[in-house]
């Protein structure tokens, strides 16, 4: 008897309804009648209508009583019980009545299991949910599958029968020889005494090598001292050259610093630099701009005047009458004068001047006249240089500057106007 078994008697008993409150300490003893009471219930509760003498003073009438119990049992129930464990109505008769309370305990919890699905049915009755039964199906094949290849090989070993019957009577049907079996016996003998020797000598292996591997745990651990006390020495002692190495490091942290802070100067340079640059780049254009803006300004300046001068001679020479040849005579007598220089200066050179005259003839009219204009233009712009207050004309809406004005260089002597009234 087992504490387990008699606890799940009683758990048994008790779901099942049994109406006394069985203990585990009535079955430390034998205890007859309450086995008997226990049995006639349970044969109650397994067949209603079964009737079984319930006299159980005699010792005949407790023997008749476990006889009937168990062919009962036998016979309804198929459940084997063994009437001496019964008849000796202790721990060991709950064993054989743990059999017939596990039948009953089984159905009563299948019969709940039917019901609760019923109930489920009922209350769902259009559900049906298919992946619960996808594991039972699956074990449903494989037990096909076992059951038709446990039938193939039984059939095989029914065919087999025939032969294998005949050897069997015969193997039975030879006497057994003394000699023969004292043979095998000894021989079954030697090999378990070799079996045994073998494993003795297994365990002697293991104790000597558990004394050589001690030995050399022993061994390794004296070595690992050793190794931990040189390593301790050795982290306490100052090696010579480490201050050589930290006066070393120190510098070149030092030269680090140096590196890193004229690496950013001199990158901060470059891009001053580079910012330089582009800025004499732009002014540069702009300029040029303005002087080929100015030179534009200037040469349209040029031809107005021009324009304007040669309807000027026309009129002079439209009102002005000849005379016999007073001016005709002087003129040819006078000597040529001669033709005033234009300088112009060439924007982007600096001190580069082009020279030249702006005559497209040979007549002394025309070259006076164009000279007086010249110099009356040059009078004006010294005289706009000395008193900073340039004149509004569309010529000199553009400032210029000091670096980019043309030189005069020394003052060319006026030109000494001609008119008739000088005669």
């Amino acid at each position: 008897m087992s504490f387990r078994d008699l606890r799940n008697f009683t758990e048994m008993m008790r779901a099942l309804g049994y109406p006394r409150l069985i203990s585990m300490e009535n079955f430390r003893t034998p205890n007859f009648t309450l086995v008997a009471e226990i049995l006639i219930w349970l044969v109650k509760r397994y067949e209603p209508q079964m009737e079984i003498p319930s006299d159980v003073d005699s010792e005949s009438d407790r023997v008749f009583f476990i006889k009937a119990v168990a062919q009962f049992m036998a016979t309804k129930a198929h459940i084997k019980l063994n009437t001496k464990r019964l008849y000796q109505a202790d721990g060991y008769a709950v064993k054989e009545m743990l059999k017939i309370t596990s039948v009953l305990y089984g159905a009563m919890k299948t019969k709940e299991l039917t019901s609760g699905d019923k109930l489920e049915e009922d209350s769902s009755k259009f559900k049906f949910d298919l992946g619960s039964k996808i594991s039972d199906l699956k074990a449903a094949r494989q037990l096909a599958s076992e059951i038709t290849a446990k039938g193939v090989t039984l059939y095989d070993l029914l065919g087999k029968e025939v032969d294998l019957r005949e050897m069997r009577t015969a193997a039975i049907a030879r006497p057994l020889e003394i000699n023969e079996t004292e043979k095998a016996l000894r021989a079954a003998i030697k090999e378990v005494l070799e079996n045994v020797q073998k494993t003795k000598d297994m365990l002697n292996n293991v104790s000597s090598d558990e004394v050589s591997l001690e030995a050399k745990i022993e061994k390794k651990k004296q070595e690992l001292e050793r190794n931990q006390k040189r390593l301790q020495t050795l982290q306490s002692v100052r090696p010579a050259f480490m201050d050589e190495y930290e006066k070393i490091e120190e510098e070149l942290q030092k030269h680090y610093e140096t590196y890193v802070e004229k690496f950013r100067n001199l990158s901060f340079l470059e891009q001053q630099l580079e910012d330089y640059h582009r800025m004499e780049q732009e002014r540069f254009e702009e300029t040029e701009n303005t002087l080929r803006a100015m030179q534009q300004k200037l040469r349209e300046e040029e031809r107005r005047l021009m324009r304007s001068g040669a309807a000027r001679d026309d009129d002079s020479d439209m009102e002005i009458p000849e005379d016999e040849g007073s001016d005709s005579d002087i003129e040819d007598h006078r000597p040529s004068k001669p033709q005033p220089m234009r300088i112009v200066p060439i924007p982007g050179r600096g001190g580069a001047r082009f020279v030249g005259t702006m005559q497209g003839g040979d007549s002394d009219e025309e070259t006076s006249e164009e000279s007086e204009i010249d110099v009356d233009d040059d009078d004006d712009d010294d005289e706009e240089e000395e008193n900073g207050d340039p004149e509004d004309d569309d010529s000199l809406e553009v400032p210029i500057p000091r670096a980019l004005q043309p030189s005069h260089g020394p003052r060319r002597p006026e030109l000494i106007e001609e008119s008739d009234n000088d005669f």
